[in-house]
């Protein structure tokens, strides 16, 4: 396995926040939020994915950290937020209003948006709902939460990876294999460890087994976020994502005139390359960057370079 100064060259060195804290967003949640960079910069907000995957260190290494001020959080339920892989009060539109309440508890008066898969998601939700706070978009691995993309997840992808499809769908009863996403959310929210614990982990695996188009032997590591990534993502798509059918591309209207780059893997078998097209068209004004030898994860080669190469052209915004 590579080096993590090989595998991230393209990415700013590391840096620490200099401000952090957890947020109360009424009711049972509170979020982790981070400030690193420059408190002086132009405000970017990373929006990670899943729902459920939490923010990592390298998330701040995007962007030139002389340039922007950089805020990473938490969504409900995930990574250091609390409580951990709560569905309970946890819909888009309590995410879409979290981001207002964050904005406001940071005295930012508007800020670009940087998503990724689900991140993309709640990136345009988030930016319908508030377009006069958006700066700019950077988009990747386009998600939009159509019922086809939600059963392309659960069904089709392992096509592509017959393993991870066949490891996913076997560890279900074989009745239950009809309708994975009904037996898997009912594990997942089983409240006995002894059952969602492993139906976190195979959900996770067969994700993360399709997420890239090289993967490298023993790249995948498995860790105790499964259980509010799994658990999250069942929950929304049990919901819908809690979004009318097509509302993203209905609304798309509301950002015409805001710049954005949507970065998409050519070979994305997660978030197939059709669902950004269908966004770069109805987009006016938006660019649309085909990465040819690239899959899913934010960090391939090609995408990460092309994500720090969006965000870098965005400084202009000062």
């Amino acid at each position: 396995m590579k080096g993590d100064k090989d595998l991230m060259g393209e990415l700013y060195p590391p840096i620490e926040p200099y401000r952090q804290g957890w947020l109360p967003v009424g009711g049972l949640h509170r979020l982790y939020w981070e400030e690193s960079g420059n408190p002086k910069g132009i405000p970017v907000v990373f929006l990670h994915g899943g729902p459920g995957a939490g923010c990592a260190a390298a998330h701040r290494r995007f962007f030139d950290p002389k340039a922007y001020r950089i805020v990473l959080f938490d969504q409900r339920g995930a990574g250091r937020s609390v409580p951990n892989a709560l569905i309970a009060e946890n819909t888009t539109a309590d995410l879409v209003n979290d981001l207002e309440v964050l904005r406001q508890h940071l005295d930012i008066d508007r800020w670009l948006v940087f998503g990724g898969s689900w991140g993309s998601t709640l990136a345009l939700a988030y930016g319908e709902a508030h377009p006069e706070r958006c700066l700019a978009f950077v988009l990747r691995g386009i998600f939009l939460f159509r019922p086809d993309e939600v059963d392309w997840f659960l069904h089709q992808m392992g096509r592509f990876f017959p393993e991870a499809g066949r490891a996913f769908l076997g560890f279900l009863p074989e009745a239950e294999r009809r309708n994975p996403l009904a037996a898997y959310h009912r594990q997942l929210t089983d409240p006995n460890p002894a059952v969602h614990l492993p139906a976190a982990q195979a959900w996770c695996a067969y994700e993360e087994s399709c997420s890239r188009l090289l993967a490298e032997p023993g790249e995948m590591r498995m860790s105790a976020a499964a259980l509010a990534m799994a658990r999250i993502e069942a929950h929304y798509m049990v919901n819908q994502g809690f979004l009318a059918e097509n509302q993203l591309l209905r609304d798309i209207r509301r950002l015409h005139g805001k710049p954005a780059t949507i970065v998409q893997g050519r070979y994305d078998v997660v978030c197939p390359i059709s669902t950004a097209d269908d966004l770069a068209h109805t987009w006016p004004g938006s660019t649309f960057q085909v990465i040819p030898d690239a899959g899913h994860s934010a960090m391939e080669p090609g995408i990460r370079t092309a994500l720090v190469a969006a965000t870098n052209r965005f400084r202009s915004l000062a």
